[in-house]
């Protein structure tokens, strides 16, 4: 495992002339890293011509608790989706590993589909696109693809750039697509050597964005940065991110660059100093007695973000630390319902309410401020390989602050 903070790495242009070099031509996967599992075949959707067909292998989960002694997951082939015009193919260089991924593996979600592939914080170079593309990618290009791959494209949300909250979306995986040859087809996620999907939800990387700290902005990244956009903090809003963790510390990074004054929110002081570095102006360790330590904080915030995820949340105690109209924003998976005490709520004109993900046009924004403002998670990374190993410590809640797995056979470099 290697640990990684403000730390500089190669960006996309760095590694796209590497990889132009002995890597991909015209479209065509002519790697030496490939050559060991892959065979020439002729191919229905290349126009006649013999390309390189891969195998397809990545780390499935055997059951759906794959984190509690039943089976860790496996090294296997498996079956990518069938091919639409509108999809892009990339081999996948980091994954990074996210809270969702780790829940589903641990059987607190839903049971799993067979051969489930999770992941969705991928960062990965395109080696074979459609000819009905949606934004423009060629061979080569540097893209990253987060927790959903698909949306309907007809419904008003999938008209307004509000794709996330459509209806019939496509998650990274344990999900199913609904359109084209797919129809009915399990998605699979970023734990794997290769991810292929509609084009639209794989997002370009600006040049000179780090790619293997990218891959956490996919979805912790977007998924902060998005209420941010949203409710327009910018100089002079007050903001309180509650969770110095995987989310939160990329709050405090995004909310200090757009001009706000950010008050980082935890339980203890342990993560106070790891705050202050990341920028935080203030710092709060509530203990058990919430009420006294929100003391000088009433009718102080414009917007509270909680980015932290215990089994229960006392907002009751937050309400009154908002400033009139002020938003609390629940980004952070609360399992229990949530007490809305009325009386303080309405007396402040307060607001309630929850962000998830972004569109691929939020994305795109968020990428290119994190590159203009220099946002970087803070990183540990694990080969690929060491995945078992990496899912066991994210789950204890050792990361600082995020873990990505890296294929260095495809190019990541741990």
């Amino acid at each position: 495992m290697d640990s990684v903070q403000h730390q500089d790495h190669k960006s996309t242009k760095d590694i796209h002339d590497k990889n132009n070099s002995n890597g991909v031509v015209d479209g065509m996967i002519i790697t030496e890293d490939l050559t060991k599992t892959a065979t020439t075949v002729h191919d229905e959707h290349a126009d006649g011509d013999s390309i390189e067909k891969i195998t397809y292998k990545g780390w499935v989960a055997v059951d759906d608790q794959a984190l509690e002694g039943k089976g860790n997951l496996v090294y296997k082939e498996y079956a990518l989706k069938p091919w639409d015009e509108d999809d892009v193919e990339i081999k996948v260089l980091y994954c990074g590993i996210c809270g969702t991924d780790v829940m589903a593996l641990a059987g607190d979600e839903e049971p799993l589909q067979p051969d489930t592939i999770c992941g969705h914080e991928i960062i990965g170079q395109v080696i074979k696109v459609g000819n009905n593309i949606e934004n423009n990618l060629t061979v080569g290009d540097h893209v990253g693809v987060g927790w959903q791959s698909d949306c309907c494209r007809e419904c008003h949300e999938c008209k307004t750039e509000n794709e996330q909250a459509c209806l019939k979306s496509t998650v990274a995986f344990n999900s199913t697509y609904h359109r084209g040859k797919a129809t009915n087809a399990p998605s699979k996620g970023g734990f794997a050597k290769y991810w292929r999907g509609p084009s639209n939800f794989a997002t370009p990387i600006p040049s000179g964005l780090d790619l293997d700290i990218a891959g956490p902005l996919m979805c912790g990244g977007v998924t902060i940065y998005s209420p941010l956009e949203r409710f327009k903090i910018g100089l002079g809003k007050k903001v309180g991110i509650v969770g110095v963790g995987g989310l939160g510390h990329m709050g405090i990074q995004f909310a200090k660059a757009m001009g706000a004054e950010v008050t980082a929110i935890s339980r203890t002081e342990s993560k106070k100093e790891d705050a202050i570095k990341l920028g935080a102006d203030k710092y709060v360790a509530t203990g058990d007695d919430l009420k006294k330590a929100f003391g000088e904080y009433t009718r102080y915030f414009d917007l509270v973000i909680c980015a932290a995820n215990p089994s229960n949340f006392p907002l009751a105690d937050y309400i009154p630390i908002l400033k009139v109209e002020g938003i609390f924003c629940f980004i952070g998976l609360i399992p229990n319902p949530v007490e809305v005490p009325i009386f303080p709520l309405i007396g402040s004109n307060a607001m309630i309410a929850g962000s998830a993900i972004g569109s691929p046009s939020v994305m795109t924004r968020m990428l290119n401020f994190a590159k203009e403002h220099n946002i970087k998670p803070w990183i540990q990374k694990y080969s690929m390989d060491d995945i078992n190993k990496a899912l066991i410590s994210f789950k204890k809640g050792e990361p600082r602050y995020r873990y990505v797995l890296v294929n260095t056979d495809q190019g990541g470099e741990l």
